[in-house]
This record gives C-alpha cells, sequence and structure tokens, in this order.
C-alpha cells in the first residue's frame, strides 16, 4: 500500500514529489525548506528555520499514523556551517532520547 501527503507547494505538481511517502512500513520523506507557502520562516535565524522544519516533518510523519519517535536515520545539510551550532541545539530538542 502506498500513502502520500502532500506539502501544498504548486511545486509538488510542477516537479512530481510529496512531503513524505509511505509504502510499507517504511516512510520517506523529501527535502524539507522552512519555506510557509511564499513565506520564509527564520530568515536569518537558522534556529527558527530548523524547529519548523521539523514540525513540518513531524506533522507529515502524525498523517501518516508515526512520530518523530519512529525516526531512525536524518540527513541535514547546512548552507552556512559556522551555524551548525544552532541546528544542533533545534535538533535535540526534537530527537534528544531518539537519537536516529
Amino acid at each position: 500500500m502506498r500513502q502520500q501527503i502532500g506539502s501544498g507547494s504548486s511545486w509538488e505538481e510542477t516537479v512530481g514529489y510529496s512531503r513524505a511517502v509511505r509504502v510499507g512500513n517504511i516512510i520517506e520523506v523529501a527535502g524539507t525548506t522552512a519555506m510557509d507557502g511564499d513565506t520564509l520562516i527564520g530568515k536569518d535565524d537558522l534556529y527558527a528555520q530548523t524547529k519548523f522544519i521539523f514540525q513540518k516533518i513531524d506533522k507529515a510523519l502524525q498523517q501518516l499514523g508515526n512520530s518523530l519517535n519512529d525516526v531512525v536515520r536524518t540527513r541535514m545539510f547546512v548552507t552556512n556551517i559556522s551555524n551548525r551550532e544552532m541546528a544542533g541545539k533545534a535538533y535535540g530538542e526534537f530527537f534528544a532520547g531518539i537519537n536516529p
């Protein structure tokens, strides 16, 4: 069985992607940014952007009947590595004790 959760972005139809897709017991989440429609959340604030992104991912997982507690692997891309501590702080707030 295949379940797809949309992002609501106009790009979804244009380029053909979904926020998250479940096939069987595997869920894959698409690359996620801090965009909310046409608005960038947390401009110049990587901590706020990272929190918003994990909230979006958690919402998609919940729509598929799961949560961040079920995450076993993550991958983050930070465009300015000197800000990694801000991304790490937000990451820790969502994944402390889960340790994917």
